[in-house]
Formats: C-alpha cells, sequence, structure tokens
C-alpha cells in the first residue's frame, strides 16, 4: 500500500515537472511523435534492464525532454542524447549542459552518424521504428533497451504460423535475439498515444544460418512477405521484377515442393534462408 502511494506521488512530482517544461517551452507535445514517459516505475526499469555499468557509453535517441536521459546518466559513463525537435532540444541544453556526461547530438537519427556506443536504450519515435532499428543493426554494441508500439513489438517476435509473424520477425532474427521484456500502458504517458507500448531487450550477433548473399537474401524475405498469403512459388513469380531471378520459372520448378507449397508465413527464417540460397546457387550459374 505505501509502495503505491509512494509511487504514485513520484508519478505526480514527474507529471507536474513534465507539464511546466511544456508550459515554458510552449511545447504542445506530438510535434515529432512525442510521448513524454513519466512514470518513475517504468523509467527506472528500464534503467535496470540495461545493467549500466560506469564503463558504458549509452545512445538515447529521441530524448525528448530528458527524463529517460538524467537516469541513465547518473549510472552510465556517458549518455550521447540525439534529438530532432529544436524546441525539446533547448529543453535538453536547458537542463544538462552543466552534465559533464551527457552529450547532445542536434538532428535526425536516421541521417547523423552515431559515435561509438555500448549500448542503446530509448524511448523510440513509433513513426521510424522499423528504419532506426535496422540502422542500429549496423553499428556495433552489446545491448539496446528499446520502447516501440506494442504491435510493432510483438511482431518483432513472434513465431512463425502467427499472424504478427513477418518481414521484421525475421530481419531482427537475422541480426539478433529479441524479447519483450515489459508491455507500457498508453496511460503513463504524456501526451498520451493511442496505442500501448512495449520494451524490447535486442542482443546483436552472428546470424544463426548461414546465407550466400546478406542483401539477395533480405530482398527475398521482402518479396515473399509483400505476398504472405500466396504459396511461395506464386509469391516469387510475381515479385520478380524485385529479385530479378533470370529463367525465373525454371529456377523455381527446381526447388522443393516441401517448400513451394507453403505461404512464406509458415517458413521458419532458416527454411527461408534455405530457399534464397538455392535460388541465389541457381541464378548464379
Amino acid at each position: 500500500m505505501y509502495k503505491n502511494l509512494k509511487n504514485a506521488y513520484f508519478i505526480q512530482e514527474v507529471s507536474a515537472l513534465v507539464r511546466s517544461i511544456l508550459k515554458k517551452y510552449n511545447i504542445k507535445g506530438g510535434t515529432f511523435d512525442q510521448h513524454f514517459l513519466i512514470d518513475t516505475g517504468y523509467l527506472d526499469r528500464i534503467v535496470a534492464a540495461a545493467e549500466l555499468t560506469a564503463q558504458d557509453t549509452v545512445l538515447e535517441i529521441g530524448a525528448g525532454i530528458g527524463n529517460l536521459t538524467e537516469r541513465l546518466a547518473r549510472s552510465a559513463k556517458k549518455v550521447i542524447a540525439v534529438e530532432l525537435d529544436p524546441p525539446l532540444i533547448s529543453v535538453l541544453h536547458d537542463r544538462f549542459d552543466a552534465v559533464e556526461n551527457i552529450e547532445i547530438i542536434e538532428g535526425d537519427a536516421l541521417k547523423v552518424d552515431f559515435p561509438e556506443f555500448d549500448k542503446v536504450v530509448s524511448n523510440l519515435p513509433y513513426s521510424i521504428s522499423s528504419e532506426i532499428t535496422f540502422k542500429l543493426l549496423r553499428y556495433k554494441f552489446e545491448l539496446g533497451i528499446l520502447m516501440y508500439q506494442y504491435e510493432f513489438a510483438a511482431r518483432m517476435v513472434s513465431p512463425p504460423g502467427c499472424k504478427d509473424y513477418s518481414r521484421l520477425t525475421v530481419d531482427t532474427y537475422y541480426f539478433a535475439d529479441a524479447s519483450i521484456l515489459m508491455k507500457v500502458p498508453k496511460g503513463v504517458f504524456q501526451p498520451a498515444p493511442e496505442v500501448d507500448s512495449a520494451v524490447v531487450k535486442l542482443i546483436p550477433r552472428p546470424a544463426p544460418f548461414e546465407v550466400r548473399d546478406e542483401a539477395f537474401f533480405l530482398e527475398f524475405v521482402t518479396a515473399v512477405f509483400s505476398q504472405r498469403r500466396k504459396k511461395l512459388r506464386n509469391s516469387i513469380l510475381n515479385t520478380n521484377y524485385k529479385l530479378k531471378i533470370p529463367d525465373v520459372k525454371e529456377v523455381v520448378n527446381q526447388l522443393p515442393e516441401d517448400f513451394m507449397n507453403k505461404r512464406a508465413e509458415n517458413l521458419t527464417p532458416e527454411e527461408l534462408a534455405s530457399v534464397a540460397n538455392m535460388i541465389y546457387d541457381l541464378k548464379s550459374r
């Protein structure tokens, strides 16, 4: 009972701070997809999940008004806070210019080059979830603790055969291990988004299966999931304008029927890689 009352008090305190900052800087919220997390319990759980040490450099994308930034800086060697929105950048400078271990980068996270970092912890702008995730996975880092819309997070971790299993699932699995740590209700943000969110743990690692050509594999996955309701045979034929497979009908006829008569959504990432490898070998002859 006491713990709940104490947490409710701190939520009100953070909420009041957020409201005062938004009023001071005339920030409406939502201009660039901003929804500010005001629940201290969730903020602390996100930071705890990152298992920060005094040697860690942390990247935060979409730092907003700095509620998460402040907590990260308490435990990390350095926090690199990236923000695009000019009014929010002003807030960050006012709050943190005197804090030695916080670096503020002004710009679009999709366009700027990130300095070296060990971990990335962010309440990501939801409109760029896919693009920013796969940009991050091209960098070398140990751990990501990332907030997404719940439906997006569910697609990242779905098993084959489920409605959420998708290109996103396969691509994520190719680059990293992903798991949902917690669901975050929309009511703990200000302003509240229209949907619930989820925090995902992302651990980059080498692919657990072999691909002959990474670019072709990723293009193949994109193509066949664009027609996920069709059998693989038909989805390959229908999307060959993207795949550019010479003599595509002849190639498809040489592929195993067990795969060709299934839909992409019913094949594991390993099976999709196997098909992509066979196609790549056949078209390269």
